[in-house]
């Protein structure tokens, strides 16, 4: 009896609290969020714990950098059922070609799973060196993950170069985020790219493969964590062979604009930054009025005189002065005094006389 005590009793003290919080996450929008926020933490905890057993058994039959392959689909398997999210994974091909810098969009913890999904076998990630004290800390040192001190310019780029040499060696592909942190935002969009990944690939002579994962807002921001599918689209390698370090930010410029015209394609039911700055420009302007001239798509109110009236009583200097004084419409409709030049914001300008 006693020895039944002691298993029963732990589930027991075990089960009530989580009676509890699912009694109260069923009834409260936020209990749901925070809910679903404990079910991923716990699920992620468990199989990192398990992670470190997958990576000390893999490292001694010699296949330590398939340890991320296995975690991950594990990971997935386990919070993707305990969640009810789905991840469809398209141009799962182009991970084939190895070595490669693989750059993903980072929008929240939720990529994990993402990640999960997709990570293909002999490959590796690089993260903030803070990561090592988390969970997923052991099992990534172990895994061969590239810890990244972002405060230090220098040890940074010394990681990039060996990096690039275990690439090559190896044979092993390396995830990178260029964003260099995590922006969640209801309208599709790619902060400004950090060049480390473009410089290891070019160093390397290694292709850059875009991974992009849809903006999942609808599913996943603060205070919200619903279910449903999220897409993921892998775009064919961009090359390096040839490129120099002249070359780089031409390179994070040109992946950059392929993902996010993928983010924006790939992201059903959400507006881009161009369709909502549209939308705001359109309510924003006026209706036009009888005041106003219209010409074509322009509207530009009635300009006064450009030269101003004057009494008869002014001494002859005083009218010639006022005759040069100058007068500048812009085609928003505003006038501005002593306008001398012509500029490239659609400025006409009118300028005084020449004695």
């Amino acid at each position: 009896m006693s020895f039944l005590a002691c298993i029963v009793k732990p589930l027991v003290y075990i089960s009530l609290p989580v009676f509890l919080f699912r009694s109260i996450a069923s009834t409260s929008p936020a209990g749901l969020y925070y809910w679903r926020i404990g079910i991923f933490l716990s699920s992620l905890a468990v199989v990192s714990t398990w992670g470190v057993v997958i990576a000390v058994g893999m490292t001694l039959i010699g296949r330590r950098h398939d340890v991320n392959y296995v975690v991950a689909r594990t990971f997935y398997a386990v919070a993707s059922r305990a969640l009810d999210l789905k991840v469809e994974l398209e141009g799962e091909e182009h991970l084939q070609t190895q070595p490669a810098v693989m750059v993903g969009n980072h929008q929240s913890m939720l990529d994990i799973i993402c990640l999960a999904r997709m990570f293909p076998k002999k490959a590796s990630i690089m993260a903030k060196r803070e990561l090592q004290w988390s969970p997923l800390g052991p099992w990534m040192y172990m895994s061969g993950a590239v810890f990244i001190d972002r405060g230090n310019s220098t040890k940074a780029q010394k990681s990039l170069e060996a990096a690039g040499e275990e690439m090559k060696r190896e044979g092993i592909s390396l995830m990178m985020y260029p964003e260099g942190t995590r922006h969640n935002d209801a309208v599709p969009m790619l902060l400004p790219f950090k060049k480390g990944a473009f410089h290891l690939a070019v160093q390397a002579g290694l292709p850059v493969t875009p991974v992009i994962c849809e903006n999942y807002w609808r599913i996943y921001h603060k205070g919200v964590f619903g279910t449903g599918t999220i897409r993921i689209r892998v775009l064919p390698p961009i090359q390096t062979t040839g490129l120099t370090a002249t070359d780089v930010s031409n390179l994070a410029a040109r992946t950059r604009d392929q993902m996010l015209a993928t983010l924006c394609d790939i992201s059903d039911g959400v507006a881009t930054q161009e369709e909502e700055r549209s939308a705001d420009l359109s309510e924003s302007t006026p209706e036009p009025t009888s005041a106003e001239v219209v010409l074509g798509a322009s509207t530009i109110p009635e300009v006064p005189s450009i030269i101003p009236e004057t009494t008869g009583e002014e001494t002859p200097s005083e009218a010639s002065e006022a005759a040069r004084s100058v007068w500048s419409l812009r085609l928003d409709g505003s006038i501005s005094e002593n306008g001398m030049e012509t500029d490239d914001e659609g400025m006409v300008h009118v300028r005084r006389p020449v004695d």
